[in-house]
């Protein structure tokens, strides 16, 4: 018999309140957010003042300036989030209904769309304050794994991004009704991999534990560009290895393409996952060649 893994009994929400007949609710994504980027930007602001760990023994950046740079970033994640969802996932649907566009709760976030997001402000912000770009691409590379482990798990808490049916003994039956839908001779409940969960360990705690290893023993922020390159290259990898296990998006799906291939040929193929994981994977091998060779 098939050893499953009940999923826990979890509510979406942290707590709820009413206020003149309107209900507010704190949701742990949400939650996963706001944590991220309080705990990132206090990071950021200990990296500025270790400055030994700079180019020149001198930070790219002052506390007050990381503190401006937070607001950009947020905007960058939710408007290139957002926008990544519309275009790389359901661009036909939103362009039949673009007035939900903006509706953030009525969809989702594409995270390759809130990272374009990201790298945009942070181009702009630096130029506009003349910081070497960078070494603060670095900075933000190095804290943004945080962002991942705390993402993926409420992704995993909400019960959503589920992966592949699966019969491994880990394997969680999901409460989602479609996450029962399993392919014909199923047997028993569907269980699936906790993808998600996969994601935070590779995206968040490993790719996490690499940077900071390189830059406090091997003191790679001495040189601008090497640590978000390895940054570029941990995070497709990760994405492109979980996207074995991680089920596709339904708009992918047909009867003759179970898995979800975006581009695909005699049962062999790439996910739209993976193919925005490789042009990560180009940047990063060259953001590393390119920093060498300048230092």
């Amino acid at each position: 018999m098939q050893a499953i893994l009940n999923f826990p009994d979890i509510s979406s929400e942290i707590f709820s309140i009413s206020i003149f007949g309107f209900d507010f609710a704190l949701r742990w994504y949400a939650m996963a957010y706001i944590v991220a980027l309080l705990a990132g930007w206090r990071l950021v602001v200990r990296l500025m003042r270790a400055e030994r760990l700079w180019p020149d023994n001198r930070a790219p950046m002052t506390a007050e300036q990381v503190e401006e740079l937070l607001t950009w970033v947020i905007l960058g994640v939710i408007i290139g989030g957002r926008l990544g969802f519309v275009l790389f996932y359901k661009p036909a649907y939103y362009l039949e209904n673009p007035l939900e566009i903006p509706i953030l709760w009525n969809g989702g976030m594409a995270f390759h769309g809130g990272l374009l997001g990201v790298m945009a402000a942070l181009f702009l912000f630096c130029r506009k304050n003349k910081i070497t770009l960078m070494s603060a691409a670095d900075a933000l590379a190095i804290v943004t794994p945080l962002g991942l482990l705390l993402g993926r798990l409420a992704n995993f808490v909400n019960a959503e991004l589920w992966g592949r049916p699966s019969d491994v003994p880990w394997a969680f039956v999901f409460p989602d009704p479609r996450a029962q839908i399993c392919p014909p001779g199923w047997e028993g409940p569907c269980a699936r991999h906790p993808s998600q969960l996969y994601e935070a360990g590779l995206e968040g705690l490993l790719l996490g534990a690499i940077l900071l290893f390189l830059v406090y023993r091997r003191g790679w922020l001495k040189v601008p560009g090497q640590i978000a390159g390895v940054f570029f290259i941990g995070y497709g990898a990760s994405r492109f290895f979980v996207e074995y296990f991680r089920q596709a998006d339904a708009q992918f799906i047909t009867p003759e393409n179970l898995i979800g291939f975006i581009i695909h040929s005699n049962g062999f193929g790439v996910t739209m996952g993976q193919l925005l994981s490789l042009p990560m994977i180009a940047l990063g091998v060259a953001l590393i060649i390119i920093a060498r060779r300048r230092a």
